[in-house]
């Protein structure tokens, strides 16, 4: 059925975004502090041209599935993802509202926001606008400005983007072969918080080099995987995706992924994970070393009394680690306390 907004709603909208959009010409960036290649971060702005564009207004944004023009910087931004709004909120973008995840469990809290910037969400007035599936109406009862839409994942708003661009401008994010870095950058372009997404990226680095400096490596290569909680199978993490990106950063040499086990991805055509189950579930894994991606050490122990894995040599020589619950989407604060276990598990084997 095609969105139709109240009209009363859209009228609202409408003078809200007009007054949002005039206030905007005198807006400066606020100061950067995180804790209180479709869209590649490509701007025409009337400013400069180049790989920084911290002024200038309008300016055409790439987009996943087409560019498009922002009149001035918003202030009203809504993520229809909850896996990118932490990245949002580490650059101190203004999103007034976000889609959720359900609530209460072992990575959300009670409004469905991720553990590792729930608080910080609560802190700035982040509304939890659904659970689950997106809600156009919803969506266009805050008025947002900005509306910001992942291409792939469980959480991906792509099928109503025509009915979202009737509510404001839509940015589509690929973020299945991005470090959070890079969707960063793509959303401080965005947003005009370019300084804030530099400073976050620079802060982040400099922690990936002293925990490199720190740590011993365990057996190479590894496979990164994340363990189905029935133990039928596992999503394998690409050298493509964010937490692939991270372990080689600090020097872990990824395991190849046998082009036998790879068969059809669910949830849009990614390029972050491998699917595996059955059969191909043990053949996939062909590292010396397991990093459990949202686990702790129940998985650990599930995987070592799965009979199906039992002889592989990270689980006879009980090479398994478990990096957290949080790190199943990475944004700045998941990584940041995943650099801080990997130290501390790894410092501990000099």
């Amino acid at each position: 059925m095609k969105f139709t907004a109240n009209p009363f709603v859209r009228l609202i909208g409408c003078l809200l975004l007009i007054t949002t959009l005039s206030a905007c010409d005198n807006t400066t960036e606020q100061a950067y502090t995180p804790d209180s290649d479709a869209n590649k971060a490509t701007i025409n702005s009337t400013g400069p041209q180049g790989d920084h564009h911290d002024t200038g207004w309008p300016r055409t944004i790439g987009s996943a599935d087409e560019k498009i023009t922002l009149a001035a910087q918003p202030k009203r931004i809504v993520s229809t993802s909850v896996s990118v709004t932490g990245v949002l909120l580490a650059i101190n973008a203004p999103v007034i509202a976000s889609g959720a995840s359900q609530p209460n469990t072992t990575v959300t809290n009670k409004d469905g926001f991720f553990t590792q910037w729930s608080d910080i969400a609560n802190q700035r007035n982040v509304q939890p606008l659904y659970h689950g599936e997106a809600d156009a109406e919803i969506i266009a009862s805050v008025a947002p400005d900005l509306i910001i839409v992942t291409a792939t994942g469980g959480d991906s708003a792509l099928k109503i983007v025509p009915q979202l661009k009737q509510i404001a401008p839509t940015l589509v994010v690929n973020y299945d072969d991005k470090s959070w870095q890079q969707v960063a950058e793509i959303l401080g372009a965005a947003t005009g918080h370019e300084k804030n997404a530099r400073h976050a990226i620079q802060q982040f680095s400099d922690q990936v080099q002293q925990v490199k400096q720190s740590i011993t490596l365990p057996p190479q290569p590894v496979t990164a995987i994340t363990y189905y909680e029935d133990g039928s199978g596992a999503n394998v993490w690409t050298g493509q995706s964010a937490q692939g990106k991270l372990l080689t950063q600090l020097g872990f040499e990824l395991a190849i992924i046998p082009e036998t086990v790879k068969g059809e991805l669910s949830q849009g055509i990614r390029k972050d994970i491998v699917q595996v189950s059955g059969e191909k579930f043990a053949d996939a894994l062909q590292g010396q070393s397991l990093m459990l991606f949202s686990a702790d050490q129940r998985s650990v122990e599930q995987i070592k009394t799965n009979p199906f894995l039992n002889h592989l040599p990270p689980v006879q020589q009980n090479q398994l680690y478990a990096l957290g619950l949080d790190t199943f989407r990475l944004d700045y604060y998941s990584a940041s306390h995943l650099l801080t276990r990997l130290e501390k598990q790894f410092s501990q084997l000099q």
